[in-house]
Order: C-alpha cells, then sequence, then structure tokens
C-alpha cells in the first residue's frame, strides 16, 4: 500500500509540473531517472521526476513550485562530479541546465564572455580563442562538464599556478533563490566592490544556496605563444625538487604537473599507441605570454630541470605540438578506470613546501592498507590528486571500511600540514564524514546560518555536507 500511495505521488508531481512548464521539459521514465540519478562517484539515488530547464523563467516557476509544496531540487549539470555533489539523495525533482546551454555573448572590447550554465566548458574556451581572448580553468574534464558546473564547485585544473580559479573569473551571476526569487548580482566590469561580495558565496555552494541561471566571465587576452617541458624521472622525489627548483629561480609556469609510478604504469597499459616517458615520474611545465619570452624561459627551464638528471626531457612549442604532450595528461583519469579497479579520487591540498611529503606520505599508506595509490596532479600548488584504487569497493562493505580507514590517516596527515582535504571537487557526500574534521565550530555554524537564510526549507540539494 505504502509503496502506492508513493507512485500516486510522483504521478501528480509530475503532471502538476507538465501542467506548469509544459509536457517536454518534465520526465519520469524509468531510463531518465536512473540516468540523472549520480555523478562520477559511486553512490546513486533515483529523482521522483527530471525537469530540464530551458530559461531563467522554468526555473523560478519550478522553485516556486517545489518551495510551496516542500520538495526536494537538486541541480545538475553535466554529471561530471567526483564526490556525489548531485546525487538527489532526499529524491524530489532533479533540475537539470544542460539545455540552458547558449552562448549568449563574446565581447573582446570588454573582454567578457555571457553564458548560461549549461555550456560545456570546453566549447566556452573554443568560442573565446576564435576570438584571439582567453578563458583559462581547464578542468581535465573539460569536454564533460559545464560551466555551471565549474561554479558549483569553484572548478580549477592544471592553470590555477598562474591564472586561478574558477572564481577568479566569475564576475556577474543570475541566481535563483529556493523561493523563486531572481538575484542579479555583479555584471560586466572587471572590478566592482558594491555591497558584499555575494558572487563568492555562491560560487562554491555546491548548488545548497540558489540555482546559477547565467554567468558573465571575465576573459584575458590570448597568450600568443605556448611550450611545454616533458621531463621523466627514476623517482617522484627528484620530480618533485625539480619543482622547487623552477620556483626558486623565478619562473611562475602557467602549469606544473606531476605523476607517480602506479599512474605512468595504467597508461602504459592502457594507452598502447602512445609513448609514456620511461621512468616512474614524470613532470610538464607550461609556458605561456609572448613569443620571445616564451622561448626564452622555456629553454632557461630546461636547463635547470636538466641538473636535476631526468631520463629524459622534451619540449614542445605551439598549440598542437604542447597538446600532444598534454594527451598523455589528460587521459590519467581514464588509464586508471582501465585498470578495473575503483578510483577514488582525493583533490587534496598542502602547502607547497610538503608536496614530497604527501607523496611519500601516499606510498606509506599503499605498504600499511595494500592498496595501489596513484598520485598525479598539480604540483606547482600542492593539489595532488590521491586516487585509492579499490578492488571490490562497490560490492565489498569490509572493503568500504578499509578504505574510509586509509582516508582517515591521509586526511588527517593533510590537516595536520595545514592543508585542505578538497581543493576543487568539494565536499559533496563523499567528503562528508570529514568535513567536522576540516571545520571549526564557529565555520560550521555560519554555513548553516546561511543556508537557513537563502532556504529556509532545506529544498536545495539536501543531504549533502551542511546537514
Amino acid at each position: 500500500m505504502e509503496r502506492s500511495i508513493h507512485l500516486v505521488a510522483n504521478m501528480s508531481v509530475a503532471k502538476e509540473l507538465r501542467q506548469l512548464l509544459g509536457d517536454d521539459v518534465v520526465e519520469d521514465d524509468a531510463a531518465t531517472l536512473a540516468a540523472h540519478s549520480g555523478d562520477k562517484w559511486f553512490a546513486a539515488h533515483e529523482p521522483e521526476v527530471v525537469v530540464f530547464a530551458r530559461s531563467t523563467s522554468d526555473v523560478k516557476g519550478l522553485l516556486q513550485f517545489a518551495s510551496a509544496k516542500k520538495i526536494p531540487v537538486t541541480a545538475r549539470g553535466g554529471g561530471f562530479g567526483y564526490v556525489g555533489g548531485c546525487v538527489p539523495v532526499r529524491g524530489g525533482i532533479v533540475l537539470s541546465l544542460v539545455q540552458m546551454n547558449r552562448i549568449k555573448e563574446v565581447n573582446f572590447a570588454d573582454a567578457v564572455a555571457i553564458v548560461g550554465p549549461g555550456v560545456f566548458t570546453a566549447d566556452l574556451k573554443a568560442a573565446v580563442r576564435a576570438q584571439k581572448l582567453f578563458y583559462p580553468p581547464d578542468p581535465a574534464s573539460m569536454k564533460d562538464c559545464t560551466i555551471g558546473g565549474n561554479v558549483a564547485t569553484n572548478a580549477g585544473g592544471p592553470r590555477c599556478l598562474k591564472y586561478g580559479v574558477t572564481r577568479n573569473y566569475v564576475i556577474g551571476l543570475e541566481v535563483v533563490l529556493a523561493n523563486g526569487e531572481v538575484l542579479r548580482t555583479g555584471g560586466r566590469v572587471h572590478k566592482n566592490k558594491t555591497g558584499f561580495d555575494l558572487i563568492g558565496l555562491f560560487v562554491g555552494s555546491e548548488g545548497m544556496l540558489g540555482v546559477v541561471t547565467e554567468i558573465t566571465l571575465r576573459l584575458l587576452p590570448l597568450p600568443p605563444a605556448r611550450a611545454t617541458l616533458s621531463a621523466a624521472f627514476a623517482t617522484a622525489t627528484q620530480a618533485a625538487a625539480a619543482v622547487q627548483t623552477i620556483f626558486a629561480a623565478g619562473f611562475l609556469p602557467a602549469s606544473l604537473e606531476i605523476a607517480d609510478h602506479f599512474t605512468l604504469e595504467a597508461a602504459r597499459r592502457d594507452l598502447r599507441k602512445m609513448i609514456v616517458p620511461p621512468g616512474s615520474a614524470h613532470l610538464l611545465v607550461d609556458l605561456d605570454g609572448q613569443e620571445e619570452s616564451v622561448r626564452s624561459e622555456a629553454e632557461a627551464i630546461r636547463e635547470l630541470v636538466a641538473t636535476k638528471k631526468p631520463n629524459s626531457l622534451e619540449i614542445a612549442t605551439g598549440e598542437a605540438d604542447c597538446e600532444q604532450l598534454w594527451a598523455l595528461r589528460r587521459e590519467f583519469s581514464n588509464s586508471l578506470r582501465a585498470t578495473g579497479l575503483t578510483k577514488l579520487n582525493q583533490d587534496v591540498v598542502v602547502p607547497r613546501s610538503h608536496l614530497v611529503d604527501l607523496m611519500e606520505f601516499a606510498e606509506r599508506l599503499h605498504a600499511k592498507h595494500g592498496f595501489p595509490i596513484a598520485s598525479f596532479g598539480h604540483a606547482g600548488d600542492g593539489n595532488i590528486h590521491v586516487n585509492i584504487m579499490a578492488n571490490r569497493y562497490n560490492r565489498d562493505a569490509a572493503v568500504r571500511e578499509r578504505v574510509d580507514g586509509a582516508l582517515d590517516e591521509l586526511f588527517a596527515q593533510v590537516l595536520t600540514w595545514g592543508g585542505v582535504i578538497t581543493g576543487e571537487h568539494g565536499i559533496g557526500l563523499a567528503k562528508k564524514r570529514w568535513w567536522p574534521d576540516a571545520t571549526s565550530d564557529v565555520a560550521r555554524d555560519v554555513h548553516r546560518k546561511l543556508k537557513h537564510a537563502l532556504d529556509p526549507a532545506g529544498i536545495l540539494n539536501p543531504g549533502k555536507f551542511i546537514e
């Protein structure tokens, strides 16, 4: 009887939404519900209905409806997050924003782009590049993730070292609040100190304070030249030492990426047609700017890296040749998943002085707990992705318990060094267990008060870390 009542309620919500928004944007078939039940993390929970918003008006009407009826709403973009951030754990409505995918304006004179939240990051980067402009944030999943999702998690990527993260480029937002009110904050100017930093409040809020329906981004001039150095080393310690040498000499590359032995071995098995440099550690250094300065800096850094006795050292210039070297880095996650093990990606950040310590600590975790561990990522800013590779993780509760024990140790050590448990993926569900360890009582109370002020009924992305 309870199941029948539940189905009637679901049918009623879907019917009301169709009457409110139209038949073509509301779906409740089994395949659509399953496809919108999770992201790249292992957890999933099906919603009762999925709404494919086409406009701010659709989002406003939906949230007015949901607020009045106290129905949970979980907003979603490309569904490519790594922490279960868009899993609708309380059921209700999934609000998909992928159809709000129009690049409304790219303006060279103002150096801005105005986009819908469903625009894929790679598409935006290509569109502004065609006008000799540059949007620096470059998450590895740029072909699959949306700008709205990037805003929700304050996404980063390799170029964070020189250029910063998503927050540094958002200068205007249109946000629909939980009660359906539409907030516009910021604009198309590059400097603005009119009141509180409301943009900063919503960027990184993981969909719990409002639904972003339009984003204004500041753009930079497109650097005319680029060079990439690829170096392989016998040990990760040597590679990390090369990183410190580059900084000590006063250079600030656009990107500085490192990878360990397990990551490279997975790539060797998976990418048979691609040459993976010999060695147990790999370093990528990316430079951009004016042609003459890039050429001279690349040569100077090549000489510095050569003093660290790399197994191999290669330089590429120009976009196409540089991307050939970067293709290896962009495939690391896929190569690790090809091992058949569950890849648990922990995007921890440590002070740069603890880079070697972190990679050595990951090796000790492997020795103690037996899980293979692949460490790679943004060496320049200390944001290393420590991936625990677990067999039978989704099928065996004992394995999950052992993984959590290893993560307890990893996060405790990172926090002891003055680091943080996430640099760009967010907390979501995956790191909810460690949220209290990573924050103070006062900080958590401020989060709760902000959530209650903007979403008093708690309908937006419920069940995540604030609760």
